[in-house]
């Protein structure tokens, strides 16, 4: 049996929905924190079963039976996610697992001005001393369009910090290369990345935004402070202003300006590009 977690996200959601394309229902579990949420996957015949990652107890009772456990990074801001992740993990093995995959980041690492990459450094280090066969898929940056850009359909400009180059992956992409994995389409063991075969730019969005509507979108460079000032004055706490802030200042180092062909491998053909996405986000 295969067991995800964070079955009802966009995300892993995606990993079941092909999952279920190759595996009879029943050889797939979710663990999920309110099961009345995954009723669409119980209807199928997938096993639900409550679980957070607060709770070992309930983890071990999702994950009985799996051979393997794909764990979704926690999203709880106000949690010790690492703790959170080593939980989940402990319960993993606790439960018979012979295989852990793991939702990781692009350039994890314990040194980056991005503090969720020392979030997912440790995370692997527990994963790699847990005694079983592991998987780290470091995807890269992936999310709404919306907060990315800004509202740039409205306004006719991109007006963020500067930026570097990085990856962005379309969590459909991610999630289909997931299920590739557990499938056994590819053996991977340890980190793999997985990102488009060519990084991209706040640039090439506005590029692409502008041949998409037929009018130009310009990209605007906001003064870091400047840019932090604003988001607060709008209502956004400080701390996540400068969270975000975190993102640009550490693709202005390079860190995530290496794109890896695993991705397409995986997939059989080119991943989503951002053409595609924001024509998903327009309608168009």
């Amino acid at each position: 049996m295969i067991v995800v977690t964070g079955a009802t996200g966009v995300l892993n959601g995606h990993t079941v929905k092909h999952l279920l394309r190759r595996l009879p229902p029943g050889d797939i579990g979710v663990s999920v924190r309110n099961p009345e949420r995954a009723q669409h996957l119980a209807d199928l015949g997938v096993r639900v079963r409550r679980g957070s990652y607060d709770d070992r107890e309930a983890l071990r009772d999702s994950f009985e039976g799996a051979d393997q456990v794909l764990l979704v990074s926690s999203s709880d801001v106000t949690a010790d996610v690492v703790t959170q992740h080593r939980n989940a993990i402990d319960a993993a093995v606790e439960a018979g697992a012979s295989r852990i995959l793991y939702t990781s980041a692009q350039g994890s690492t314990f040194n980056s001005p991005y503090p969720p990459l020392a979030i997912h450094a440790a995370t692997e280090q527990h994963l790699a001393e847990s005694g079983v066969a592991w998987t780290a898929l470091r995807n890269g940056f992936y999310g709404d369009l919306e907060q990315l850009l800004g509202p740039w359909r409205t306004t006719g400009t991109i007006a963020k910090p500067g930026d570097g180059p990085f990856s962005w992956v379309d969590r459909r992409d991610a999630g289909e290369a997931a299920a590739a994995i557990l499938l056994g389409d590819a053996s991977v063991d340890g980190p793999i990345d997985l990102t488009p075969p060519a990084t991209v730019t706040l640039d090439d969005f506005a590029a692409q935004a502008s041949e998409l509507v037929g009018r130009p979108i310009e990209r605007i460079v906001v003064d870091d402070e400047e840019w932090v000032a604003a988001e607060t004055a709008a209502g956004t706490p400080e701390t996540v202003a400068r969270f975000t802030l975190s993102m640009f200042q550490a693709t202005r180092t390079g860190h995530f300006a290496h794109p890896d062909p695993a991705l397409q491998r995986l997939l059989g053909r080119e991943p989503r590009s951002i053409a595609d996405q924001l024509a998903d986000q327009t309608g168009v």
